[in-house]
């Protein structure tokens, strides 16, 4: 049950924090690829976890709002789920082929996908400045997609890693404009329950269908997986979600901007990682767009 409106400051607090959390989750993935943990393992992993951790609050604190859940709202939580696993499917995967820098500042283009998605589906037209800013920011995704190919490394194939990584932010665009809907009426435990349980279902299908094992790797993998679960998935994506009710999507946006460039310093720190400046002109670019967009769509 949540009450009346929190203190201003804790949005923000709630935000940052989420913020550190989910800028190791391109990091961990890595580290779980190392151990030989399959990429498709990686994302079941990651939300069935979490899914289990967060299932005593959400019976305790939401179960009278998911005795009640109408077919409609079981319906779009599960189709958020569906997104959501297609998300991390494509994302996680982009990982074994691309940087984690490319990766991460491709995958949170989603307000892009949120604005253009919102003009088809509900005749939302951008105005001036949102127009510029999606401009900007499809000429970095650009900019890194020529860059990379023209500076990969032998084995890498960092055109289909950014593509799978642009994949991942339409299926995030998609979990998001769901989301939004829901969580004026649903309980956050509750959301976020359904929609990280679904996903982890829809993934251990992927994974049955596909022959990918769950079972038989290193301890140190799991505890990679678990670290995942605890800290991108449960603390990160589950603050974003909460703020969904405090601050606006455009606010949060802003604020995953911020997540390409931990990913990018983690990844230096931990597989010393760098990136061409041709690369880094394209990141610029593209968090300028988004940031515009996001100050168009707020106006």
């Amino acid at each position: 049950m949540e009450t009346g409106p929190p203190p201003r400051w804790l949005p923000f607090a709630v935000l940052g924090v989420g913020l550190l959390a989910v800028s190791f989750g391109a990091t961990l993935a890595r580290f779980a690829q190392g151990y030989g943990l399959p990429s498709l393992t990686i994302a079941t992993l990651r939300l069935g976890l979490a899914a289990l951790v967060i299932t005593p609050l959400a019976l305790w604190q939401s179960g009278q709002a998911l005795r009640t859940l109408s077919p409609r709202q079981l319906l779009l939580t599960c189709g958020a789920g569906f997104f959501l696993a297609l998300h991390f499917a494509t994302w996680i995967t982009s990982l074994e082929f691309t940087s984690v820098a490319s990766s991460t500042a491709l995958v949170t283009t989603n307000l892009l996908w949120v604005g253009i998605a919102s003009f088809f589906l509900f005749g939302e037209k951008p105005n001036r400045l949102m127009a510029v800013g999606i401009v900007i920011s499809l000429s970095g995704s650009l900019l890194i997609f020529w860059s990379d190919s023209r500076n990969s490394v032998p084995g890498s194939n960092p055109l289909l890693g950014n593509l799978l990584a642009v994949a991942g932010s339409w299926c995030f665009s998609a979990y998001l404009l769901i989301g939004r809907r829901l969580r004026a009426n649903l309980p956050l435990p509750a959301y976020v329950w359904l929609a990280y349980g679904s996903a982890s279902l829809f993934l251990l299908f992927a994974c049955q269908a596909s022959g990918t094992p769950l079972g038989g790797y290193a301890s140190a993998a799991y505890l990679v997986a678990l670290g995942m679960a605890l800290g991108p998935q449960l603390l990160g994506h589950t603050a974003y979600n909460w703020s969904l009710r405090h601050v606006s999507t455009t606010f949060i946006a802003v604020v995953t901007l911020g997540e390409p460039v931990g990913s990018a310093a983690l990844a230096w720190l931990f597989f010393d990682e760098s990136f061409a400046l041709l690369q880094g002109v394209g990141f610029v670019l593209l968090l300028v767009g988004i940031y515009l967009a996001a100050r168009g769509e707020s106006r």
